[in-house]
């Protein structure tokens, strides 16, 4: 087995034809800053030549992550000098979901605890998902005044049908494994603290198949589902950044931090 870091928050652990890419930012949550986003964009970036690791585990240290970091400097968009920069500046998240949705190789998410707004964008870019029997998914981007970007709705639709990626859009409610799994979110439920367990088992039983066939079927299937995707979500970008302009999302933000109800007016 090697092991190789990327950054200060994640490591790549290489073992025959499995690698485990595993976030940790040393408090359990791995909320998703500037820093960990773009690591994990370099961490999947580098399997693009790897023609040895045929599955990879991706997962969190305690938590798979509690979603973007708002405390983070380097996403507030707020700082942005314009509108030009702000543009860039909201390209972080898509830019991360692309590079794990075009990794060749078989991808499976080992999710434990909770996995959060942009995390759950991520669990939707991978191929698989395995849950922990406690945990659960959520997104908080419209209680908290924002559209639900990094191009993740048409992938949601594309797993649970468009009434569920509607309720999971939109109300912000948690979704538990067991809901997960009924609605297509969830290929697994494990106990809890087995979910890495879990994923490398799905991981064995893929390297163990003809790897050019694997490769070439998971184009294929992906090619298939997602053939609208970008025509459809181009502009989710640029309607986060519209959205985080608004008289809401300051209020949202605002009452999460105070810990209160929002009062929201559509402004």
């Amino acid at each position: 087995m090697s092991e190789t870091r990327i950054g200060d928050h994640v490591t790549v652990a290489r073992d025959g034809a499995v690698a485990t890419v595993t976030m940790n930012r040393g408090d359990g949550r791995n909320a998703l800053s500037k820093q960990l986003i773009v690591e994990m964009t370099q961490a999947a970036r580098s399997f693009a030549d790897d023609l040895n690791v045929q599955a990879v585990i991706v997962t969190g240290e305690g938590a798979f992550t509690a979603g973007a970091d708002l405390k983070d400097p380097g996403l507030d968009r707020r700082r942005a000098d314009g509108l030009m920069e702000r543009r860039h500046m909201v390209r972080i998240g898509p830019d991360l979901c692309e590079a794990w949705e075009r990794v060749e190789q078989v991808t499976i998410c080992a999710i434990e605890k909770y996995c959060i707004g942009g995390g759950a964008a991520l669990a939707a870019s991978c191929d698989f998902r395995v849950m922990g029997r406690s945990a659960h998914f959520r997104l908080p981007e419209i209680p908290l005044g924002m559209n639900m970007s990094w191009h993740a709705v048409p992938r949601l639709v594309s797993l649970i049908g468009p009434s569920r990626a509607k309720q999971f859009v939109i109300f912000g409610d948690k979704v538990d494994a067991e809901q997960s799994l009924a609605w297509g979110l969830a290929d697994e439920i494990a106990e809890d603290g087995e979910a890495l367990a879990a994923a490398r088992r799905w991981a064995q039983k893929i390297a163990k198949l003809p790897p050019n066939a694997v490769r070439m079927s998971k184009v294929s299937v992906n090619q298939a589902a997602n053939a609208l995707h970008r025509a459809t979500t181009f502009m989710d970008a640029d309607q986060y950044a519209l959205a985080t302009t608004s008289e809401d999302y300051k209020e949202a933000i605002k009452a999460f931090l105070e810990k209160r109800d929002p009062k929201f007016t559509g402004r």
